[in-house]
């Protein structure tokens, strides 16, 4: 959520910002509903002033059964009736100057490079090389599939498409990568454990941005709950609505869950396999700060995630994205993309974004030194620390043998009690 009062000091910033983020705001509309809502408000302090006037004057009517005392208080009852009309006409105005808020993306940061899509995005830093193999890799689903431990045709009868069952070492190696992920998070990088919940109300979605805008990209129950698309709904908005003493900052906090997604406008897009699914589970990252930790702890945050592909000794990338590519709430966002010999290129397996206080000015959620009135917006920021699915499918096509066993990675030898996995 944007401050109207920092618009409109920087209406040529702002313009350029949504600019290079290919977005159309009409802000001569925006400017019209923030002048109309103020010009309410103005009427209605007049008419309170009114009505204390007029309101004191009947008291000091000393004939309470005479014609003066009843235009006078007539009067009164007629200003009631304005303000009453009038505060409807506010209640209106700042319901759609609010949506109309909403919508607009946050500001980027100034190193953001300008373009229009990822062929903008700016290569950052690469770790490890790519395997050279002396056989022709396979796709992670069809070495999935040929160990009997990856299952899309019976759970498209079960689920419908974009949903996998997996079995064996496969379920274990799932399970493996999360007690590696959180006991590395935790123990190495300061993050609390946290398990929140799988449903969510919608003023949680709309704080951290997912709506109104992306309503078509999550899934809503009968009753009006949401099935998180990621758990870093339930754990920003562990501060929502809440003050908190800056002395207790940063909150670091990491949670394993599964998340659901529509999957809405990627008709086409990576139809076979794990790395499109309505279904999946992820180690989510979210830290909050104030203003002054924000680029240290994001740093924190990041370098947490890249050491789960640096102990798995996955070879990565780090690509700071573009203008036209980074994410509505973001003002920020690293991607570390994981190399995957069957496609022979990178693909996403982690998206880290800063936010400043655009989720925290929509939670609600301030900071404050001990002792002080003087509240400030939080700053939030998260990343996927990883999302297990794509990172099973890393280590699968990565760490394939030539007869389709899988080398189990030396880092998750230990919580697997394996070496390889096999039919």
């Amino acid at each position: 959520m944007h401050d109207i009062s920092w618009i409109k000091s920087n209406l040529e910033i702002f313009q350029t910002h949504m600019s290079n983020r290919g977005e159309s705001v009409d802000v001569k509309k925006m400017l019209e509903l923030d002048e109309s809502r103020r010009q309410i408000i103005m009427d209605l302090q007049g008419l309170q002033q009114e009505r204390n006037q007029r309101s004191k004057a009947v008291g000091q009517i000393k004939d309470k059964s005479g014609e003066e005392f009843k235009k006078a208080r007539e009067a009164v009852q007629e200003i009631n009736k304005k303000a009453d009309d009038l505060r409807e006409q506010e209640r209106d105005i700042e319901e759609k100057f609010q949506d109309f808020l909403s919508r607009i993306p946050n500001i980027l940061d100034q190193e953001v490079p300008v373009g229009k899509d990822e062929s903008s995005n700016k290569i950052i830093s690469e770790y490890g090389t790519p395997k050279e193999f002396d056989f022709e890799p396979k796709p992670h689903f069809e070495l999935g599939e040929d160990l009997g431990m990856m299952d899309f045709e019976q759970t498209a009868k079960i689920s419908g498409s974009r949903f996998v069952t997996l079995k064996g070492g496969l379920s274990s190696m799932e399970r493996a990568l999360a007690n590696f992920m959180i006991d590395t998070h935790t123990k190495k990088f300061g993050f609390q454990e946290i398990s929140p919940t799988f449903l969510v109300k919608s003023e949680a979605m709309y704080g951290t941005g997912q709506l109104p805008k992306f309503t078509e990209d999550s899934f809503e129950t009968k009753d009006g709950m949401w099935l998180i698309p990621t758990s870093e709904v339930p754990l920003t908005n562990m501060v929502a609505g809440n003050i908190i003493n800056k002395e207790d900052l940063p909150l670091r906090y990491v949670a394993y869950t599964p998340c659901f997604r529509s999957e809405a406008g990627s008709a086409g897009k990576d139809t076979r396999g794990m790395i499109r699914l309505h279904q999946f589970s992820k180690v989510e990252l979210v830290t909050i700060s104030d203003d002054e930790q924000a680029e240290e702890e994001y740093n924190n945050l990041l370098g947490a995630a890249e050491e789960i592909l640096k102990q798995l000794e996955l070879p990565y990338r780090k690509i700071l994205l573009c203008s036209g590519d980074t994410g509505f709430s973001a003002k920020k966002t690293y991607d570390l993309e994981v190399w995957l010999p069957s496609q022979k290129c990178y693909r996403e397996i982690s998206s880290c974004s800063i936010f400043g206080d655009f989720q925290a000015r929509r939670m609600k959620a301030r900071c404050r030194n001990a002792g002080e009135k003087e509240t400030k917006f939080m700053h939030t920021m998260n990343g996927s620390g990883l999302a297990i699915g794509r990172t099973i499918v890393a280590i699968l096509e990565n760490y394939q043998n030539k007869d389709g066993s899988i080398s189990v990675p030396k880092s998750l030898q230990g919580y697997m009690g394996k070496e390889f996995i096999s039919k």
